[in-house]
């Protein structure tokens, strides 16, 4: 978890095994950019992982990839 201000970025990096093909990861970007429109993601399917660069909270990252039917977790 980030403990510093709105705006500041951090790195997490998030479990999703859900993540199977290319059209899981459109639906991960999706959401996760529907919290932090700027936020780089960079998907590895292979091992369903996700590294996220964003100023948004961790619980409503992950608040938003549940609902989008992605459960994700820390790594």
């Amino acid at each position: 978890m980030s403990a510093h201000g709105p705006g500041v970025t951090d790195l997490q990096v998030l479990n999703i095994p859900k993540i199977r093909c290319g059209g899981c990861v459109a639906g991960v970007e999706k959401a996760i950019h529907s919290v932090d429109a700027s936020a780089q993601i960079t998907a590895d399917i292979e091992a369903r992982r996700v590294e996220v660069t964003t100023s948004a909270d961790p619980k409503t990252l992950m608040a938003a990839l549940a609902d989008a039917g992605y459960p994700a977790e820390a790594a």
